[in-house]
């Protein structure tokens, strides 16, 4: 996002703004005026978006749904520890786990304080402190208090197949559901301390790493946040292109998320359909942008690669195969299999939804029409991106928003390829100071990515993943639900791992 953010008035100083250079995008509250910020928060229905942590400061970015804009606010660490938020909103619980693990600073009053990316095994407690110290003791990995004589199901972190490691814990009543909770961390890779110290150019490979199949999404949000950062855009050219591959990017995703739920329902022709796409799309991506994933095409000042006219057409014809069955997909969801088994699995409600921050498939099927690209993103302000959105809430809504978001992203495309300006593909990045915040639409809703630039370098860097908020959703929605239904429910939502555990 190139536009600074409205903030509201705040008082207090911030204590770890950068050198000279642009102003820092947030204002820093006193603890009194952090708490009445949330309270604003729960009263004007704004969205806790991402929460976070440098090693002075804690941070939180809030969406007013009313005025489509950002509040990025924060507040010092004092004696070690800080307000908690997560007993006014729960979409803080994790974030505020995260942030104790990683830099110690503990959060008064929290919900929840178990560990989360923390299994015991680092050499250092809290490594992102200033300065760390090497470990004594594992710290304690207590279990949620379970009903006496209770059936306890453990599934994960590693389930037999190539999937992202997670750990759910569930409590059983017969088939029934009764608690759910869940475990990530597995996959750490020490993200953050990575990005410190380089420049943005060398840490975006972190960044499109952080997720495969939103490397375009994560790579994309962090070049806008530096981009910001240091009051530059990308060119012309760059941002159409980027269009290009974070649709396609899309494309691709939702047609693996949709064989996986169709392999779990038993509708074998909708998942043998929809894997021969993707595929088809995967080579023609790796044809065009020399990447079937296309990882580090979007870097910091525009793209890396360019689209000849040999590329176009073997894009569009894949992208034409995919039009051309779009009709035959729509059969097949309408279908007896898919239709019976997906309805009323996996729930949720507008409100809930909205609660947690959940976007993307899983907010616009209950109902939550939120878009970045609609809003924040703006290589997409001429292209009238139309929001798929539904209102059941359940798994047949979230499939449904799939196909239909197929169908736009397809558009998109076709539109972004038939306006694609003449120009360079990049700029650079001038050696200055200040702070950014970017944005992008992945297949599983909103990416944020934060940066403090340091005279060129980055000084401290938060990825905010769809998962963050899709997690809590999750658990949500297991509670109540058959015990058949579990692996459904995850596939529907395209659980994600490797974005959170840093």
């Amino acid at each position: 996002m190139s536009d600074e953010p409205a903030v509201p008035e705040t008082s207090g100083s911030p204590s770890e703004e950068p050198a000279a250079g642009r102003p820092p995008l947030r204002h820093t509250l006193s603890p009194q005026d952090w708490i009445v910020t949330a309270q604003t928060a729960i009263e004007e229905s704004w969205v806790l978006l991402a929460h976070w942590a440098d090693t002075a400061q804690v941070h939180v970015l809030y969406l007013d749904p009313g005025t489509s804009g950002v509040v990025p606010v924060s507040v010092t660490v004092e004696a070690g520890g800080y307000p908690a938020l997560s007993p006014l909103l729960p979409a803080a619980i994790l974030y505020e786990r995260m942030i104790y693990d990683l830099f110690g600073h503990r959060p008064g009053g929290a919900v929840d304080l178990r560990p989360w990316l923390d299994h015991g095994t680092w050499p250092d407690e809290h490594p992102m402190a200033a300065p760390s110290a090497l470990r004594t003791a594992a710290p304690p990995q207590p279990e949620p208090e379970s009903p006496s004589g209770a059936m306890i199901l453990p599934l994960g972190p590693i389930r037999g197949r190539i999937e992202e490691p997670a750990h759910l814990r569930l409590v059983l009543d017969g088939p029934v559901i009764r608690q759910a909770d869940s475990r990530l961390g597995f996959a750490h890779k020490g993200v953050l301390a990575l990005m410190r110290h380089k420049s943005p150019r060398n840490a975006a490979r972190f960044a499109a790493r952080l997720s495969a199949d939103a490397t375009v999404a994560h790579g994309l949000a962090f070049a806008e946040a530096a981009e910001a950062a240091v009051g530059i855009a990308a060119p012309p050219r760059a941002a159409r292109l980027r269009v290009v591959m974070l649709e396609t990017e899309r494309i691709a995703g939702h047609l693996d998320s949709i064989a996986e739920v169709s392999r779990l329902a038993g509708a074998a022709a909708m998942r043998g359909l929809c894997q021969f796409l993707r595929e088809i799309l995967l080579r023609a991506c790796h044809f065009v942008f020399g990447h079937r994933l296309m990882m580090d095409c979007v870097v910091p000042g525009g793209v890396a690669v360019d689209i000849n006219q040999d590329g176009l057409s073997a894009l569009l014809q894949a992208l034409g195969e995919i039009s051309a069955r779009l009709p035959a997909m729509r059969r097949h969801q309408g279908g007896t299999v898919l239709g019976s088994r997906l309805s009323g699995v996996g729930g949720t409600t507008r409100a809930l939804a909205a609660s947690l921050g959940a976007g993307g498939v899983a907010g616009r099927a209950c109902g939550r029409a939120f878009d970045a690209r609609t809003a924040f993103m703006p290589g997409y302000s001429t292209l009238a991106v139309a929001p798929a959105v539904r209102q059941d809430g359940d798994a047949a809504a979230r499939q449904a928003v799939r196909i239909a978001e197929i169908e736009e992203s397809l558009r998109l495309v076709s539109s972004a390829l038939g306006t694609l300006p003449p120009g360079p593909l990049m700029v650079a990045l001038p050696q200055v100071s200040g702070e950014g915040i970017g944005c992008a639409e992945s297949i599983r809703g909103d990416v944020w990515h934060w940066l403090r630039i340091d005279h060129g370098q980055i000084a401290a860097a938060f990825p905010r993943d769809p998962g963050w908020a899709l997690w809590p959703l999750a658990t949500a929605m297991l509670r109540n639900a058959v015990a058949d239904d579990i692996d459904l429910i995850r596939a529907s939502l395209a659980l994600p791992a490797s974005g959170m555990d840093l």
